[in-house]
């Protein structure tokens, strides 16, 4: 599946979060939204990444910005997750995989000379109105809060 452009309506989800609570896209309607999608909790450049949104989250919440993170893992990893690095914002669970495929980010993966299929490290932010305003296709984890950030400021 093609990635989501700048422009396209964001595909409408129904999830829990790492508390079991319930998110749907439409909860945040009125509000932009960063939905930032990795591979796995726990790992060095998805911990990077988290932990970068973390550091920088007043910032976002004084710009009026959620973030919500989305991988294939379960809520108690998740949970686990958030619980360790102290994660203020919430992490959506897919164990379905019906987000990561509507948003176009799981696809063919390599590493170390194997390939597989996974979730890409893949970011969108969502406006006001629930349309893609922005894509980021190619994320360096400890970088990419600030590269948001910077667009707002």
């Amino acid at each position: 599946m093609a990635l989501l452009k700048a422009g396209d309506r964001a595909p409408a989800f129904q999830t829990t979060d790492q508390d079991g609570l319930p998110v749907t896209l439409n909860d945040f309607k009125g509000m932009r939204v960063v939905l930032y999608f990795y591979p796995k909790d726990d790992t060095p450049g998805c911990t990077k990444e988290a932990c970068a949104f973390r550091d920088n989250f007043k910032a976002f919440k004084d710009a009026g910005i959620e973030i919500l993170g989305v991988s294939i893992d379960t809520e108690a990893k998740h949970k686990k997750f958030a619980e360790k690095y102290d994660l203020p914002f919430r992490l959506l669970a897919d164990t379905d995989k019906k987000i990561v495929e509507a948003y176009g980010v799981w696809g063919k993966k390599k590493f170390m000379g194997r390939e597989y299929m996974g979730t890409n490290r893949i970011t969108y932010v969502i406006d006001e109105q629930g349309n893609i305003e922005h894509v980021f296709p190619r994320v360096k984890p400890d970088a990419h809060a600030m590269e948001i950030l910077d667009l707002f400021a």
